[in-house]
């Protein structure tokens, strides 16, 4: 469908007053998208040119603005000092742990220190040794640490960082015997699938077309490069891409990487993730790893349905599918030879419990399970083929880990909404669990002993049972008087599982209710949760949370007007829509980094990887839904809107800032309840933010729904 500009005006929206504050002038522009005979009115299309200047002078106009508001709220400051006091509360972190040949690597995060030191030792109970310091060693002031790899000798460290939140990484080899970086740079990568060659002498990464995040070209046509240590990185191979290997029919929005496996060091493999979230990966002799065209074979198919996990030992694939079984079942087959149509079941679908994760330890498989909320703990022994259940010491979230898959010792961290983060050590053969040697308990406030949950299942608009949970401090009056802070997510099959989050529950011991609607589009209730929240369906989603907010009204945890409704990234789908359908639930609302204009999204440079997930402008049904999920095309002139926050980091490599742009700027003329309407542009950061980003958007929010530690200055 074409888009049809047509004349442009330079009208003016009305300016806005609030108090004695005024929203920076925005125009207008007569442009529309016509598709399957609708016309689709865009009157601020022209803030998507983020390189034009009149655009870059608008955008700083409103950050200004928003600035300047929010240094007028008192609590702001206090918020944010009482958030870096309990963050030096944390433990300390062991992270980026690796044993190679009873060689112990670890990545380690004092509570003051934002970025982790990577420290060896000769084996657990060893003397620790300091390998590489991120902020001495990385010079670029502007760059954030994100990764250091060990390889398996102990001889080299695979650096990874990137600027300003871009996500657009630079990999380097640091020495470990001289304490210094090698001379080749490689640039732009994509972080977070990096591997050494069993052999120590190379690297596998994904490398970028474009480093421009706002490029039409920025994340596609990827490519898997090989470097051999010692190399200018301009003569790095080709292992993958849809350039080299034509024969394999990718697209070019397929985000690749490479994958390799020390438990099968005869293979090497690369995985494809296209729209759909499916796995698919390729498999190869790793003989061919250095040759200039490598004979990759098929060993997982969209059609198999593999998701998430997978593990590669000997001759032997794992991996969890929803293939005949929406809660997902363990299944394993050759990879020399796959046959995922007569896969081994490793563990059956569970009616009530769905299947999240998996691990290996020497004798076990661990499995992970979801209940709609919490998890549950399974193993099964691969030599009995048995599957028994192990009772967690609490209900809540679990983390398992296997740092070495040739013993059956493995490490858990178990956390939930009230209960910090611990971390046990668990004797697989015993199921007996004890405290981590890496586990520092954390001391917090008293007040933080007194935070109760209630998780319960509130009947949705269509009948069907939403779960939520809600935290709050204990003995507060259920009168309806309390400010409730709300967060939903609903997109991608993503669950919104149990964690205790020092932000949330410093807000709790202030009065505040917090709820999580686990709307549908996430996954705490399997395959048909999240299809139940997608594309046609994809209303559930704010349907669900609207009715999660009814209810805490009636109940009398809240009231109308105190509810602050929040979503980040996709969303930002379900809290415009909840507040265009329902603005007098909310006394404010929240979209960090949010997906606001979905009629639009597919102009975005990963647009088409939303598009399995939300739609296409090109098929007619899905079209329609694009529209009824958009909240910019469902924002109504005179309507007394709650007063609304947008945040956006201008290098975000995932949600352009023009989302949040042109939806601010067409409240800010729509609205007639005199609450103000806010964007907040983060030039130095992209799609996570910091801890002053969440000290001005809530106390913002706060101050709007009558929090008595929010208000404007005199």
């Amino acid at each position: 469908m074409k888009t049809k500009l047509l004349l442009l005006t330079f009208l003016f929206s009305t300016i806005v007053f609030f108090g004695q504050l005024k929203y920076p002038m925005t125009k207008t522009v007569d442009s529309s998208d016509t598709y399957f005979g609708i016309s689709y009115q865009d009157k601020y299309r022209w803030l998507e040119n983020l390189y034009d200047s009149d655009v870059k002078k608008w955008y700083r106009e409103q950050a200004d603005f928003t600035n300047n508001l929010i240094t007028k709220i008192s609590g702001r400051e206090e918020l944010l000092e009482e958030w870096k006091k309990l963050d030096e509360l944390k433990q300390i972190k062991h992270l980026g742990r690796y044993i190679f040949d009873n060689k112990f690597f670890y990545m380690k995060t004092l509570p003051k220190e934002t970025v982790g030191k990577l420290y060896y030792r000769d084996n657990m109970g060893g003397k620790e040794i300091l390998i590489f310091d991120p902020k001495t060693s990385i010079t670029d002031k502007q760059a954030t640490f994100q990764s250091a790899i060990p390889s398996y000798d102990g001889k080299r460290i695979m650096v990874t960082y990137c600027k300003s939140g871009s996500e657009i990484s630079t990999i380097r080899i640091f020495d470990v015997l001289s304490r210094k970086f090698l001379t080749e740079i490689i640039y732009p990568c994509l972080a977070g699938n990096e591997y050494w060659s069993i052999d120590n002498q190379a690297i596998i990464y994904t490398s970028l077309t474009t480093d421009d995040n706002k490029s039409s070209s920025f994340l596609k046509n990827n490519k898997v490069r090989i470097h051999k240590v010692g190399n200018d990185p301009k003569f790095d191979s080709d292992w993958f891409s849809n350039l080299n290997y034509p024969e394999l029919n990718l697209q070019a929005h397929y985000l690749i990487n490479g994958e390799l496996s020390k438990r099968s060091p005869e293979n090497i493999f690369v995985s494809v993730y296209g729209s759909d979230g499916l796995n698919i990966y390729y498999v190869a002799d790793a003989k061919q790893q250095y040759s200039e065209h490598i004979n990759w074979k098929p060993l997982i198919r969209e059609k198999d349905r593999l998701v998430g996990t997978t593990e590669f030992i000997d001759n032997k694939v794992y991996g969890i599918t929803s293939k005949n079984a929406p809660n997902y079942k363990l299944v394993s087959t050759n990879i020399s030879n796959p046959d995922w149509e007569n896969a081994e079941i490793i563990a059956p679908e569970k009616k009530d419990l769905m299947l999240t994760s998996f691990c290996v330890s020497k004798n076990f498989i661990l499995m992970t399970y979801l209940d709609g909320i919490n998890n549950k703990l399974f193993k099964y022994e691969i030599s009995t083929k048995l599957t028994s259940e192990i009772k967690l010491p609490y209900s809540g979230t679990i983390f398992v880990q296997s740092l070495n898959h040739e013993i059956n010792d493995c490490y858990l961290n178990l956390t939930s909404w009230n209960k910090p983060y611990t971390e046990f050590k668990l004797d697989t053969k015993t199921n007996s669990f004890s405290i981590s040697e890496f586990n520092l308990p954390t001391k917090y406030p008293e007040a933080y002993n007194n935070i109760q949950v209630e998780e319960i299942e509130v009947k949705g608009h269509d009948g069907v049972m939403i779960p939520l949970s809600i935290i709050y401090k204990k003995g507060v009056k259920m009168d309806g008087s309390n400010v409730c802070f709300m967060e939903a997510y609903g997109s991608y099959g993503i669950s919104m599982l149990p964690v205790f989050n020092n932000l949330w529950n410093s807000l709790v011991v202030k009065g505040v209710i917090v709820a999580i609607p686990h709307v549908r589009g996430g996954g705490e209730k399997g395959e048909s949760w999240q299809k139940d929240g997608m594309k046609t369906t994809k209303p559930n989603t704010w349907k669900d949370f609207i009715s999660c907010s009814e209810y805490l009204i009636a109940k009398g945890f809240t009231a109308p007007k105190k509810i602050v409704g929040s979503g980040s990234s996709a969303g930002g789908i379900m809290i415009s829509r909840a507040v265009t359908e329902r603005p007098d639930l909310y006394g404010a609302a929240i979209s960090n980094v949010g997906v606001l204009n979905t009629l639009r999204s597919e102009k975005m440079p990963n647009g088409l990887t939303l598009s399995y997930h939300f739609g296409t402008v090109k098929d007619s049904i899905e079209c329609r839904s694009l529209y009824e999920m958009d909240g910019l095309a469902h924002i109504k002139n005179n309507i007394e809107y709650p007063a609304f926050i947008c945040v956006t980091g201008w290098n975000d490599p995932r949600v352009s800032s023009w989302q949040s742009g042109k939806f601010v700027a067409a409240m800010q003329a729509a609205s007639i309840s005199n609450k103000p309407i806010l964007l907040k542009v983060n030039y130095d950061s992209g799609h996570f933010g910091s801890l002053e980003d969440y000290a001005d958007f809530w106390s913002f929010a706060l101050w709007q729904c009558g929090h008595p530690d929010f208000k404007l200055k005199k």
